[in-house]
């Protein structure tokens, strides 16, 4: 599959709403799905689970469902029956957040890492998701390797927020707003499965996994955050330390990572705070006393858990 660049198909959303802000029918014959001018894509339909293909600023399957290509690049492919809410995923403010301190290259050491087991487990020609993409970050490097390696990378999220920023930051990707859970490729199409911070769709992730794929799940280890938490509450808990088994899947390995993060500004600490999930759960004395700080040394650390599909 040729990559396909923002700038190629750079367009506003239909205003249909039938399915989503970009999805229209129309026949099989007016769509000219046959063309050469059409490139396979790696997402189907989330209709009727046919290979999409796209050009000219749509996405298409053989049967006529269109879904348009937004100006900032995405597609949406989250049917109406699979948002519980009107915004659903990470709001505005808390992708800004997000974005902002990824861009100061303070998680760039777990970046690294994720591309450095990509590079290991990826195979030549082979397709990489990003399942849970958020606004990017690590979505463009992830990218970057399988391009390097011959293959193609996509990544799907389910805040619309978040998808337009990747879709900016990767313009040489497939971006979609889609659900975890019902993602919207074909089984048994992906080598490799990149789930950092998201939920985990262990039954999904066995369903489009390759038999010989593999997933990464990156998850926070007992003293993330410590110094931030010992601030923000009375009585700080550490984080869960535990390996859960999958059906369908086997242990390969797993990764500790642990560095730190120097935030010599309160603007810096405000960012950090407000892109987790203890903005919206700590008591306004925490977040007072929190904000006050004029810097904060805080510990980073994650495990990179590494899960191989059973030949099933």
């Amino acid at each position: 599959m040729r990559n396909l660049h923002c700038s190629e198909f750079r367009m506003e959303r239909s205003a249909s709403s039938r399915f989503n802000s970009g999805f229209r029918w129309e026949s099989a014959d007016s769509a000219n799905y046959e063309t050469e001018k059409m490139r396979q894509s790696i997402f189907i339909c989330p209709i009727c689970r046919q290979q999409l293909v796209f050009n000219n600023h749509v996405y298409r399957c053989v049967n006529g469902h269109c879904f348009d290509i937004s100006k900032e690049g995405y597609v949406n492919l989250l049917p109406a029956n699979q948002q519980h809410s009107a915004s659903p995923g990470d709001d505005k403010s808390m992708v800004n957040a997000r974005t902002r301190f990824l861009s100061g290259g303070w998680y760039a050491p777990l970046r690294d890492e994720l591309c450095k087991l990509a590079g290991k487990y990826l195979p030549q020609n082979g397709r990489l998701i990003d399942a849970g993409c958020g606004e990017g970050y690590y979505t463009d490097s992830l990218g970057r390797i399988t391009v390097e390696k011959g293959g193609a990378a996509a990544g799907i999220d389910l805040s619309k927020a978040a998808v337009r920023r990747a879709a900016k930051r990767c313009p040489g990707l497939e971006i979609a707003v889609a659900s975890i859970y019902h993602m919207p490729l074909a089984e048994k199409s992906v080598n490799l499965l990149v789930d950092c911070f998201a939920p985990l769709a262990a039954d999904e992730f066995f369903r489009v996994l390759k038999p010989e794929g593999l997933f990464l799940y990156v998850i926070p280890d007992k003293n993330h955050l410590w110094e931030m938490k010992e601030i923000l509450y009375e009585r700080p808990y550490q984080n869960e330390h535990i390996t859960e088994e999958y059906d369908g899947f086997r242990m390969i390995e797993e990764i500790p990572l642990e560095f730190r993060c120097k935030l010599e500004t309160q603007e810096d600490i405000a960012t950090l705070f407000h892109m987790t999930p203890y903005t919206w759960k700590t008591p306004k004395d925490g977040k007072d006393r929190l904000l006050e700080q004029q810097e904060l040394d805080v510990t980073a650390q994650f495990r990179i858990l590494a899960y191989g599909r059973e030949q099933s």
